[in-house]
Parts: structure tokens; C-alpha cells; sequence
């Protein structure tokens, strides 16, 4: 028998997690709840938990605090809640690192498909390096100073990078010759699906290629697989 996927429902309202807790545990899941961040890190001490339902609007620590903390530590899923429907809150607990939004009220059964959604997705991605226990990483005579954000070339030259351009060269890196295609690199970066209008990606890539002396033409680091997404093809290494 497969074990359950068990779920950690943090929300201050007794009877959301009441009921959420119930119906999850009658669909299958093995169900935790906790009222505020102090009860939620506890729970997560006492053992794995595969997806969290966040709810935004908590007394004392509030869901984006705790989620922004979340990921300095954990890739664990996260679904975030909240009573309000602004677009703001949404876009600003996706860059927090929230893999998907659902607006109070809602349906049990509605968050129970994006549970799992979320963990189908999740469980698709490949395995990554430990890039993040790293403080630099050597690639095709290139060096990625981690703690500083800056690249070094083989030559010595040190450039900076931008948020973004860090961000997704560390993802690229964490996964070294295996193709990831533009949707994987959305959640990964962003904690969503592309839009298929959302050239993003494509954009980034091109400045990272750009950063690496990387012919957009005939590109030997970071190389398009057509019809499958992008590849960094080169040994990696982490230096601790």
C-alpha cells in the first residue's frame, strides 16, 4: 500500500480547519492542522509533509512571512489562501514562492484538484543539485559566486547578474544536462505554469546567453532543445 500524502492546513479559523482536515482525511490524505506559524513549524519538526494549505491573513506571523521562510529552507509545496481578491495579493504570495492561490470562499472539492495539481506538477519536475548549500559553482571554466550574485569567467572578468538572471542561472545549474522545458522553468523560477503568450523565459534565457558570451546562433552552454525547452550542457560542481 502507497503512503498517504499527508497535508498541513495552517489557518486561524477552527472550523476551516476542521473541515478541510475531515474532507481531506475521507479523500485519502493523511491531514495535520495548526492555527499560526508557531504551531505550523512544529508540525513540520515532527516529520515530512508534502504539501501546505497557507492561509494569508494569520494572526501574528502572516502567510507571506511564513512562506518567504519557507523557501530559504524547504521546496515543499505551498497553496496559499486568503479572504482577499486582490490581484496584488496574489501576484505578491506567487513571488514569495507560493505555488498556487485559492480565494476564500471556495469549495473543499476545489482546493482538493489543486492539491492535486500542485503535487502532479511538483513530482514532475527533476531532481536538482544541492546548488543552495553551495557558495560557488564551476561550470565550463565559468564560476557562479553564489553569496555575491556575480559571475566570474575564465578570463576573471566578473560581471553582475539581475535577480532574475541569478535566479535562473542557479536553476539551470541545479539541473545540468537535462532538458527543462519552459513550464518547468516557470515553476521553478516563479512558482507557476507558463502562459503560452508568456515569453518570460525566452527572454532570460537570451540575457543569461548574452552574460556567458553564449552565440544566441550557435549556442555550446545554455542549448535549445526544439520543441522541448533548454539545456545547460556542462559539468557542474559545487564548492562548499
Amino acid at each position: 500500500m502507497e503512503p498517504q500524502d499527508h497535508i498541513l492546513i495552517v489557518d486561524d479559523d477552527a472550523e476551516i480547519r476542521g473541515l478541510l482536515g475531515d474532507y481531506l482525511r475521507k479523500n485519502g490524505y493523511r491531514a495535520s492542522v495548526a492555527a499560526d506559524g508557531k504551531a505550523m513549524r512544529t508540525a513540520l519538526a515532527r516529520g515530512k509533509v508534502d504539501l501546505i494549505v497557507l492561509d494569508l491573513m494569520l494572526q501574528g506571523e502572516d502567510g507571506l512571512t511564513l512562506c518567504r521562510d519557507l523557501r530559504a529552507k524547504s521546496d515543499t509545496p505551498v497553496i496559499m489562501l486568503t479572504a482577499r481578491g486582490e490581484e496584488t495579493d496574489r501576484i505578491v504570495g506567487l513571488e514569495m514562492g507560493a505555488d498556487d492561490y485559492l480565494g476564500k470562499p471556495f469549495s473543499p472539492r476545489e482546493l482538493l484538484a489543486r492539491i492535486k495539481s500542485v503535487l502532479r506538477r511538483y513530482r514532475s519536475l527533476p531532481r536538482s543539485l544541492r546548488a543552495d548549500d553551495a557558495r560557488n559553482i564551476a561550470f565550463a571554466g565559468w564560476r557562479l559566486d553564489v553569496a555575491a550574485r556575480h559571475l566570474v569567467s575564465p578570463e576573471g572578468v566578473v560581471t553582475s547578474l539581475s535577480g532574475a538572471e541569478f535566479q535562473l542561472l542557479k536553476i539551470f545549474l541545479s539541473h545540468p544536462n537535462h532538458v527543462l522545458s519552459r513550464d518547468q522553468l516557470m515553476v521553478l523560477a516563479k512558482g507557476r505554469e507558463a502562459d503560452p503568450a508568456d515569453r518570460t523565459i525566452d527572454i532570460q534565457v537570451s540575457r543569461l546567453r548574452h552574460r556567458l558570451g553564449d552565440d544566441p546562433a550557435d549556442p555550446k552552454l545554455i542549448k535549445t532543445v526544439r520543441g522541448e525547452g533548454y539545456v545547460l550542457a556542462a559539468a557542474v560542481e559545487l564548492e562548499p
